[in-house]
């Protein structure tokens, strides 16, 4: 079994540790952290055809919009090479249980938000299904440093796992966006993303032919098109009013890589040469510091928030996505007559159910669109973060009995 690159415990590491700085400020000057992260940096009033409302850049959307792309630049590229590259791990029918559960998931967490949410919510600003999208994310690095908790460094469902908490947090962003009350997708800035790819694609992303030129091959090794398309991307996606988080997305595609998978955040890419290895071990220390900002900036949680939203997310995220992924995936997988990875267990995937309650980073990056500002988010906030409790458990129920 390959070995997962040691980035992916530091990110958790940092993540976890911005949050509980945030969770220490917020908690003994509530007024100074909200001023810092709001700070207004700069005014812009953009054209119209570019942006409809004038805004304001400031740490926290700095922070979520454009430096946390980067992050799902990162998982994406997983993603990715997963779903395309030889002996990827959702390649061909391979994708019909980790698609089955992941949906399952999304299905069950939403469902449960909506009906504990219509049975306590008693917030003024709610109105029937408030927040749905709020539960449908997990977390891709904390979901890792349990799982290998858990499981090893070697295990077969710790790659499963990293499996389904990236499709689901992918999912749940572009989820969020198309279902946000004030979306309004602007379809011709979409142009721009697809353009972008399909340019760079065609003079530098495709492998040379054999006979080529050694400067035409060393063209395509070059990083600077594709930060340029990638560039662009990110302009044309928040234009047209997608979340601006899932800008880079869009030029995955077409960079140039390596022709066969290593396994997810495999340590064996790390002596890969091809562009896109080349670019997220580039961006593998200042994710670090991305991680810790976005802790610092949207980790804050207010220990004195409890309310009904508080129980609404805990449901959602305890009850909920386990059970869709049990219920619906695991039953579709039956259905089909799907049978598991290899070395992974039924008890193997309902510790990934339980580890997969745990919802932070990409609820967190919903709550701002999802739900009313004030209370209720600070109580969604709360809940998750609580949600969080479900890695010790799974780490309980891991140990072996005397």
């Amino acid at each position: 079994m390959y070995r997962v690159s040691s980035f992916v415990p530091r990110f958790a590491k940092a993540l976890l540790g911005g949050a509980a700085l945030a969770t220490l400020w917020v908690n003994l000057a509530p007024a100074s952290y909200y001023d810092s992260i709001e700070l207004r940096l700069l005014d812009l009033t953009l054209p119209a055809w570019l942006a409809p409302l004038p805004f304001s850049l400031t740490p926290l959307n700095l922070v979520a919009d454009v430096a946390m792309s980067l992050f799902l630049f990162f998982i994406g590229k997983e993603l990715w090479e997963a779903l395309t590259l030889e002996h990827g791990a959702l390649k061909g029918r391979q994708a019909v249980l980790p698609a089955s559960l992941t949906l399952g998931g999304l299905a069950g967490a939403a469902g449960m938000w909506i009906l504990v949410g219509s049975l306590i919510e008693t917030a003024e600003e709610a109105h029937f299904a408030s927040g749905w999208q709020v539960p449908l994310g997990s977390d891709v690095v904390l979901c890792f440093l349990v799982g290998r908790a858990v499981f090893g460094a070697g295990h077969p469902a710790l790659h499963l796992l990293l499996l389904l908490s990236i499709a689901t947090d992918i999912l749940a962003l572009l989820v969020a966006g198309l279902s946000h009350p004030g979306f309004s997708l602007r379809l011709a800035w979409l142009m721009l993303p697809l353009a972008a790819a399909l340019v760079t694609w065609a003079l530098f992303g495709r492998t040379p032919d054999p006979g080529v030129s050694e400067t035409r091959r060393r063209a395509s090794q070059r990083l600077f098109p594709y930060v340029i398309a990638g560039l662009l991307s990110w302009i044309g996606v928040a234009a047209s009013g997608l979340p601006p988080v899932l800008g880079l997305l869009p030029v995955i595609p077409a960079i140039a890589h390596a022709d066969r998978s290593f396994g997810l955040f495999a340590e064996a890419e790390e002596v890969l040469h091809d562009p896109l290895n080349r670019l997220t071990h580039a961006l593998a220390w200042p994710l670090t510091g991305v991680l810790f900002l976005f802790g610092l900036t949207r980790g804050g949680v207010d220990l004195f928030a409890f309310a009904p939203t508080t129980l609404t997310a805990l449901a959602a995220l305890w009850l909920g996505r386990p059970l869709g992924m049990i219920l619906i995936g695991l039953g579709l997988a039956a259905a089909l007559g799907l049978r598991l990875p290899k070395g992974v267990s039924l008890r193997d995937v309902l510790r990934i159910t339980l580890i997969m309650a745990m919802g932070f980073t990409v609820p967190v990056l919903s709550l701002a669109t999802a739900l009313p500002g004030g209370a209720m988010q600070e109580a969604a906030r709360l809940g998750l973060a609580l949600s969080l409790l479900a890695g010790p458990a799974a780490l309980l129920l891991a140990r072996p009995r005397p």
